[in-house]
């Protein structure tokens, strides 16, 4: 076990990169292909399919516990990820610049998807219980802040050298950076991560890790009410998968096709600086209240929330406000909406759907659903935009919330019970 004092050098790094990466794919890929003229359905289409590595991840996951050097992992998909960000800077200049940044989008997720397995379990596996509790509030601020450092630090500077040196140079030059900072933060986790970079040989094979897989995804579908757990979970992201992936895009669409026309810099301001302030409020928020009042109380409560977003967005399409402070503070109450409500299908997935002789495994599969259905309703969510305009998309979306809140009536909720043996990690 390392000394008390150094989790505190690799667990920021560590968090930090974890983040980066997820955030670069996720938010950051669209916005960047929103200003280089891509149009919505093709965003919503081809980012949906690039999730699916963090939706799939728990079916190879048991497969890394055969490599016993966890750091070995994580610094080879943080030096694999810094190589797809310096080829994102490449691909951009290419004739066939969008598919070239697809294939390069799709390395860069998986190898984020695989780090972040190992990194949770190297992070397990270097604490004890009580050290992990006392750390994982370090995990959360430096995923975060990586959030911040994306959208309020990165997607700013792409947004003022557009106007020095044309779109497509100025994200070139971004990627060509955080190429250079992802490299850098892996040398030096390289260093100060726990454990050592030599692998082991494992007593655990592969034929015994699949049938154990095997067992696991049984176990998790024959559940009681799993189906209808599962449906829930799917609905409870349908709106919000739609919403998460069209909003930034309006921000940027221009006054006369319905957007409310904001510079790149101007959407890190709200986005980066606001909306994430907001959404970490939100989710503190939502937190104490369900741990107040308990989950089957709290969970109505936790929908309406998610239905925030939806309507926010409803009223700006249907405004266009000018000024920034009254876009600046719709977009704080969307976030706050959003993160408040999030907490909700956590919590849904740890408590109801987890529980059992696989709880980790199990915990994981519920996520991955979830990360399904979000990038379900992220993958048609441009073609109905494009169909329909943003307001009339926007009042859609408020409908698509309504069938989470009516499944509160048939789905199966947590039940107090004692905490059960774990078989097998994910």
């Amino acid at each position: 076990m390392e000394p008390i004092k150094t989790p505190m050098r690799w667990i920021p790094t560590l968090y930090f990169v974890q983040g980066m990466q997820f955030f670069v794919v996720m938010l950051i890929a669209g916005l960047m292909f929103k200003n280089l003229g891509v149009a919505n359905d093709q965003i919503a289409r081809w980012t949906a399919v690039l999730g699916l590595a963090w939706a799939i991840k728990p079916l190879w996951s048991p497969f890394l516990e055969l490599a016993r050097s966890k750091k070995l992992i994580v610094v080879a998909m943080q030096y694999l990820g810094a190589v797809g960000l310096g080829l994102m800077a490449l691909a951009l200049h290419l004739p066939h610049w969008f598919g070239a940044a697809i294939v390069v989008l799709f390395l860069i997720a998986y190898a984020s998807a695989t780090h972040d397995i190992a990194c949770d379990g190297l992070y397990m596996a270097s604490l004890d219980s009580k050290r992990q509790a006392v750390y994982a509030g370090w995990q959360g601020a430096f995923f975060n802040g990586a959030r911040f450092f994306v959208t309020g630090v990165v997607l700013k500077l792409a947004g003022h050298l557009e106007g020095e040196m044309g779109v497509f140079n100025a994200w070139s030059s971004v990627f060509a950076m955080l190429c250079v900072l992802v490299a850098l933060l892996a040398t030096y986790n390289a260093r100060v991560l726990p454990g050592t970079l030599s692998t082991e040989h494992s007593d655990m094979t592969a034929s015994g890790v699949a049938a154990l897989l095997k067992e696991v995804v049984i176990d998790f579908f024959g559940k009681p009410g799993i189906w209808r757990a599962v449906l829930f979970i799917v609905m409870f992201r349908f709106a919000e998968g739609q919403v998460q992936t069209i909003g930034p895009l309006f921000l940027l669409e221009a006054r006369d096709k319905g957007g409310l026309g904001l510079a790149t810099g101007q959407v890190a301001d709200v986005y980066g600086w606001v909306g994430t302030c907001a959404f970490l409020v939100g989710s503190v928020l939502g937190g104490y209240l369900t741990s107040r009042l308990g989950l089957r109380r709290a969970m109505p409560l936790l929908v309406i929330a998610m239905g925030v977003p939806n309507a926010t967005f409803y009223y700006l399409a249907s405004t266009l406000p000018q000024d920034m402070p009254h876009i600046g503070a719709a977009v704080g109450i969307e976030m706050l909406g959003y993160g408040f409500g999030f907490v909700g299908m956590i919590l849904y997935i740890m408590q109801a759907v987890a529980p059992g002789r696989f709880q980790t495994a199990h915990y994981a599969l519920g996520s991955g659903v979830m990360q399904l259905g979000f990038i379900f309703a992220k993958s048609i969510s441009g073609d109905i935009q494009i169909a329909m305009g943003y307001e009339h998309f926007f009042a859609w979306t408020i409908g698509c919330g309504l069938p989470a809140l009516l499944l509160l009536l048939w789905v199966p909720m947590p039940r107090a019970a004692a905490p059960q043996r774990e078989a097998v990690p994910a």
